[in-house]
């Protein structure tokens, strides 16, 4: 079951590829620093990943005056994450969740990612998105089950300027 507003955020430790090589990247370390927002997106390279990585890319500065930092997680590799990232202009920091333990952990992992276009790949994260305060609890959680649903970015927007 996925994560509900009012849980605590699980703690993870990720991978970021940055221009400084792989770089480690904890929750734990982040919260009270800013909001946070955490995209799950099921994989690289594909049109509606790329499309909604790219529209918050453009748009970050709307999340950035809200106190929020915002990370894209996947359970690519980082430097297949690294190469999209350069192809596709997406600047939030993408994070590797290639063991998809974070998947797991916010209740977000397929257990079958569509077995009907023979994509039966297990532990791939659904279309998601979480917001976290500065104390580590979830103020929004959305889950979508069809990878093409992006989340309601108004309502993102709107639990972030409740905690301003």
């Amino acid at each position: 079951m996925a994560l509900q507003v009012g849980d605590h955020a699980p703690d993870f430790t990720l991978v970021s590829k940055t221009a400084e090589g792989p770089q480690l990247v904890k929750l734990s370390e982040l919260i009270g620093k800013s909001n946070i927002v955490l995209l799950f997106v099921p994989m690289a390279f594909t049109g509606v990943c790329t499309t909604e990585l790219c529209d918050i890319s453009g748009g970050i500065a709307e999340y950035e005056a809200l106190d929020a930092q915002v990370f894209g997680i996947s359970g690519d590799n980082p430097f297949a994450q690294e190469a999209w990232a350069k192809q596709s202009g997406i600047t939030l920091p993408l994070l590797s969740d290639y063991e998809h333990a974070a998947a797991k952990a916010y209740g977000v992992a397929y257990e079958q990612f569509l077995p009907e276009a023979n994509l039966i790949m297990g532990g791939v994260p659904k279309r998601s998105a979480f917001v976290i305060d500065k104390t580590g609890i979830v103020r929004y959680a959305e889950v979508q089950e069809h990878p093409k649903d992006l989340p309601d970015f108004e309502a993102v927007k709107a639990a972030l300027q409740a905690l301003a």
